[in-house]
């Protein structure tokens, strides 16, 4: 089942909130993080984790609807809703965690490096409109599968 990417990017603030250190996560940072959830899933259950595209811009991945919603905090953190809440399967719900567990420990910048090495955004033209394919996710990511 396919879920709303700004219900996704609100799960991704909201385990960022509950950690030890309680910062804040950047639109910047969230735009990896849906990135690298997004490839997971369809590597994994062979399903998007959600239906919004994924664009190759120049800091990285980025979907456009979520950058749009969040685009007023700047480089500030920023809040999730806690009314909203996403009800993953089990299985679900283990994959995001592990995804968030290797990828949430780097800082926004450090994701987009890496990224930036991926051939899922190398190998597509940089700018608003230009889609990662979820195919080509798909591909990259089944190698990252352990």
């Amino acid at each position: 089942m396919a879920y709303n990417a700004l219900d996704i990017a609100n799960e991704l603030l909201r385990l960022a909130e509950n950690e030890d250190e309680g910062d804040l996560m950047t639109n910047l940072k969230l735009q990896k993080m849906l990135y690298y959830q997004q490839g997971f899933h369809l590597a994994y259950f062979d399903t998007p984790l959600f239906e919004e595209e994924v664009e190759a811009w120049m800091y990285g991945p980025v979907v456009p609807e979520v950058y749009d919603a969040y685009d007023g905090y700047g480089r500030n953190g920023i809040e999730s809703n806690p009314e909203k809440e996403v009800s993953f399967s089990d299985e679900e719900w283990r994959l995001f965690l592990k995804v968030y567990e290797i990828y949430g420990q780097y800082s926004a910048i450090g994701l987009m490096n890496m990224t930036h090495e991926e051939p899922t955004w190398l190998n597509v033209p940089k700018g608003h409109g230009s889609v990662i394919s979820k195919e080509s996710m798909k591909r990259f990511f089944k190698t990252r599968l352990n």
